[in-house]
């Protein structure tokens, strides 16, 4: 079981407490890993677990520059969109090496804030539909709860759609079928 006092929950602490923030931080037993073992860890939905994904931007020169999207548990980035949010020509996701080199957090530990770089960070807008939010404290097993205006502030976090919306899926989907149909290969 991990304390209060482990490293990575510590520098979260910190970090809040220096912008005024004082976290109520619960450990549990059990892995926190996942949004849906969050939510029920926490008994909530898992829309207001905040999983905190790290991509990369790749230079020219062989720098990844990182960016951070505070994601709704529900929701998964939209790689095109985010794209077209961060203004990067080429993002993907950062493999779990490189999210910890960046963050310094382990994959399933990684919190909002207190990163060891310098990283941009995005928000989710879905986050706002709730009055709490959960989210990593630093550890897959740490969690606190925050307003998402808090954790705007707390992670100096720029508020963006980062998801696709039903709609797009749904317009996305209609217009394959016209195709389909159109060149006869639909059924």
């Amino acid at each position: 079981m991990t304390d209060l006092s482990h490293p990575a929950i510590q520098r979260v602490i910190e970090v809040a407490a220096r912008k005024g923030v004082a976290l109520d931080i619960r450990v549990f037993e059990s892995s926190t890993h996942t949004a849906e073992g969050a939510a029920a860890t926490v008994d909530a939905e898992v829309g207001q677990i905040v999983t905190s994904l790290v991509f990369v931007a790749p230079r020219p020169d062989g720098r990844l520059v990182p960016i951070i999207c505070l994601v709704s548990g529900r929701n998964q980035v939209d790689l095109p969109l985010l794209a077209a949010v961060t203004g990067e020509v080429a993002i993907r996701q950062a493999t779990a090496r490189e999210a910890r080199e960046l963050t310094g957090f382990s994959s399933g530990g990684i919190p909002p804030f207190g990163h060891g770089r310098e990283a941009r960070i995005l928000m989710d807008q879905d986050l706002g539909k709730y009055q709490w939010v959960w989210a990593s404290a630093g550890t897959d097993s740490a969690v606190f709860r925050v307003s998402p205006r808090t954790l705007r502030m707390l992670a100096n976090a720029v508020v963006a759609p980062l998801a696709g919306a039903a709609w797009m899926q749904a317009s996305t989907s209609a217009v394959k079928s016209r195709l389909q149909f159109e060149t006869g290969s639909g059924a």
